[in-house]
């Protein structure tokens, strides 16, 4: 197998601007949704009930979502063997 020399990075002014001027925007973004939220009016993913919310647990969110239920059926004999007739 050939190895080859290891690639040199070289961080550039333009580069660290670039970088600031997105970090910047993106906690001024968070800012304005911190506000939003502190004031009441919905985010949008509390609006198409994303959010979870309304008591459940990250959990029971899942579950409802794939379709698991956990609750155990009660062992009768019509469940266990279905309609046998004999």
């Amino acid at each position: 197998m050939l190895r080859r020399k290891p690639t040199r990075l070289e961080l550039k002014l333009d580069d660290m601007e670039e970088f600031e001027s997105v970090k910047k925007e993106l906690e001024s973004r968070k800012k304005q949704r911190d506000e939003v939220d502190v004031v009441g009016v919905p985010t949008s993913s509390e609006m198409s009930g994303t959010s979870g919310g309304e008591g459940k647990t990250r959990e029971q969110m899942i579950h409802e979502r794939i379709g698991y239920k956990p609750h155990p059926k009660p062992n009768t004999l019509p469940s266990l063997f279905g309609n046998l007739q004999f």
